[in-house]
């Protein structure tokens, strides 16, 4: 037989579509081609494929060999073909049985050694090859270093190997022992630890805030003067929120398969990203030639914390303003188009003037007025409308610090509040609070008479938007959750309209 035809996944944003490898050999001038829209790393393999086989003891044909990487318009990248390709040479030379080929899926890249190294993406293919509704259900061999990520796929056949020689042992098999054996998910169960809330000392405002912003989903803006605690305080945000369900983990985990940074040991761990101030809207968003997961997407179902968030671009922070009302971001290139979850919480840090000091008690700031403003400012006004707790974080007196200072409140006794308190949400409407949309709020966030007359008149005082006036709601819901009330009390309207009052939209 002088064609051998395989099956692999080619990546596209979260899908990941089905490839057919189809290698044939003919007569002519000894030559390997490889066509169907092949990026540059794609068409490497035709020398990794060739040292690969050779080192492992096959003969590599001399003919006209052509490899086609169907279908012919979705654009083919990475080394994840280098093992479907190696095997099609063998088969359709003859010096492997292609009988039971077309019952598996393949993906890995090959060393030159014909050892199988990692691939990004492992588990979106595994999802992919788990949801066709073409045929039978089909195995999946990939290389061993990714075999405990695809496994995360209910009911996958997953076969990992370390070289190419065990993929073709597997198929030459005559017996069990020289069979590649079905990999055995072990079960994953949390084995990290977050940094605890009781090594802060003081800022009981801003503790509060943090626990009403958790228990809600809600996106914080803290301003203080430098050393305040503000990044101590948002590195331990993560421990407070709610664990994470099955769905939420596979979500995240396959955004960070998508980069290659998913790690087992991790699982069910929320994401915590912080990327510096000089990152690019690309970095923050995603993007490039062929579209990858930014900073947003792979914050998915965790935080993103942006500290010191006036020193960035403008326009880089405004890029974020439409990924934080739907939760997805979407990417659009000339000949391609992607879209990549992006349901973060947005906890932010900046100064409160230039120099940092303005208010301080060591009176050490000369920022004018207009130097101020002009700071502030550089938080559009649509952007601080979707931050839905904004709250200063003062500088601790030397009496609050030091050995004899009381110990701070746990993250373990915080994140058991928090988590009855959305229990509350999830028996109720389903969702986190600030997922409710305007018709969901007038069934849910019902106001006693004091706590309604008391934010119309806020509304009307502070001038807010009518998307301010919804998100203030969501933040009362939230506290009156916390206190276990099914009513939203004037006491809860008041402490939500407090954490809105920091910074005006500019």
């Amino acid at each position: 037989m002088s064609l051998a035809v395989l099956k692999s996944r080619a990546l596209a944003g979260m899908e990941a579509p089905e490839v057919n490898v189809e290698v044939h050999l003919a007569n002519g001038l000894p030559s390997f081609t490889i066509v169907g829209l092949p990026d540059t790393e794609v068409k490497e393999s035709r020398d990794r494929v060739r040292a690969a086989l050779q080192n492992c003891g096959f003969d590599m044909p001399a003919r006209r060999i052509t490899a086609n990487l169907a279908p012919a318009d979705l654009p083919k990248e990475s080394g994840r073909f280098d093992l479907p390709i190696a095997l099609g040479i063998l088969a359709a030379s003859g010096q492997l049985p292609g009988e039971q080929l077309h019952a598996y899926e393949f993906a890995g890249e090959l060393s030159l050694s014909g050892q199988l190294r990692a691939i990004r993406g492992a588990l979106a293919m595994t999802f992919a090859m788990q949801r066709s509704k073409s045929g039978s259900p089909r195995a999946f061999i990939l290389p061993h270093a990714n075999a405990d990520e695809a496994a995360l796929v209910a009911h996958a056949s997953i076969y990992p190997a370390h070289s190419l020689l065990e993929v073709c042992a597997h198929f030459a098999a005559r017996d069990q022992r020289t069979a590649l054996q079905r990999h055995q998910p072990s079960l994953l169960a949390p084995h990290f630890s977050y940094p605890d809330f009781a090594e802060v000392q003081g800022q009981q405002h801003a503790r509060r805030a943090l626990e009403v912003a958790a228990a809600g989903g809600h996106n914080v803006l803290m301003v203080g003067p430098p050393g305040a605690g503000k990044t101590m305080l948002a590195s331990r945000f993560p421990g407070i929120l709610p664990p994470m369900s099955d769905e939420e983990a596979l979500e995240a985990a396959a955004v960070h398969s998508l980069c290659g940074s998913f790690k087992v040991e991790n699982w069910k761990r929320r994401p915590y990203r912080a990327p510096h101030q000089t990152a690019s809207g690309v970095a923050l968003v995603g993007g490039g030639h062929l579209p990858r997961p930014g900073e947003i997407s792979l914050a998915h179902c965790g935080v993103l914390f942006l500290d010191e968030i006036a020193e960035f671009d403008r326009r880089v922070l405004d890029v974020l303003r439409q990924p934080m009302e739907s939760g997805l971001i979407s990417i659009s290139r000339a000949a391609r188009q992607a879209e990549f979850p992006a349901r973060f919480q947005l906890i932010a840090a900046m100064n409160p003037c230039p120099c940092g000091y303005l208010g301080h008690a060591s009176g050490r700031c000369r920022c004018t007025p207009d130097a101020v403003l002009r700071y502030h400012g550089r938080l559009s006004g649509p952007l601080l409308d979707r931050i839905d707790l904004q709250l200063e974080v003062a500088a601790m007196p030397p009496g609050l610090l030091g050995a004899k200072a009381a110990a701070g409140e746990s993250t373990a006794a915080i994140a058991a509040r928090v988590a009855a308190a959305f229990a509350l949400q999830l028996a109720r409407q389903g969702k986190a609070n600030h997922r409710l949309a305007n018709d969901e709020i007038a069934a849910h966030c019902q106001l006693d008479t004091a706590g309604e007359q008391l934010l119309h008149g806020a509304m009307l005082r502070l001038h807010w938007s009518a998307r301010t006036y919804h998100r203030v709601l969501r933040v009362a819901r939230s506290i009156a959750d916390l206190a276990g009330s099914a009513t939203i009390a004037q006491a809860h309207v008041a402490e939500a309209i407090q954490y809105r009052r920091v910074l005006r939209a500019a």
